[in-house]
């Protein structure tokens, strides 16, 4: 198993290391291909990329397509809890509540953040979710959370 913070970590030390490590990150899960999410920022309990506002990620009025949107928080709180639990535990989501706060016009930036505590338990673990435009007023376009079932990994 890759350890995607360490290897966040190691390719960040070097020129272009987060646009290298995005394009490994959307390899290991290729349905993010299509966003192409970018990594702004990774860490325990915090992740922040961008997606570019492109012809590929636009619906038919011309602004970033809300499923694009929620590919990339998708992608942000995936590397956040590989980023953040504890070696000892696994997790795989569960659910994913968003609402539509405004239209998406420009490029978007993903943010993934958790409580530390949260990671101390086993069970149900909510991982709030916000998603911004990258417009001059800072407007939230999508805000939601993600909940992810969090269990101890089995003994080999």
């Amino acid at each position: 198993m890759v350890d995607t913070y360490a290897m966040y970590r190691r390719l960040t030390a070097y020129p272009q290391g987060k646009r290298i490590f995005s394009l490994v990150f959307e390899q290991a899960a290729p349905y993010f291909r299509t966003a192409r999410p970018r990594f702004v920022e990774l860490g325990p309990n915090r992740a922040e990329l961008t997606i570019k506002k492109r012809h590929r990620v636009q619906n038919h009025i011309g602004t970033v397509h809300v499923i694009a949107i929620c590919n990339g928080l998708e992608a942000a709180m995936g590397a956040l809890a590989e980023a953040t639990i504890p070696a000892s535990r696994r997790w795989i989501p569960k659910g994913m509540e968003v609402e539509y706060t405004a239209k998406a016009s420009s490029d978007i930036t993903c943010v993934a953040e958790t409580d530390p505590a949260d990671w101390a338990r086993a069970g149900d673990v909510e991982i709030p979710v916000r998603v911004r435009g990258i417009r001059d007023d800072g407007t939230v376009v999508v805000q939601g959370t993600i909940r992810l079932w969090v269990t101890d990994k089995p003994a080999r």
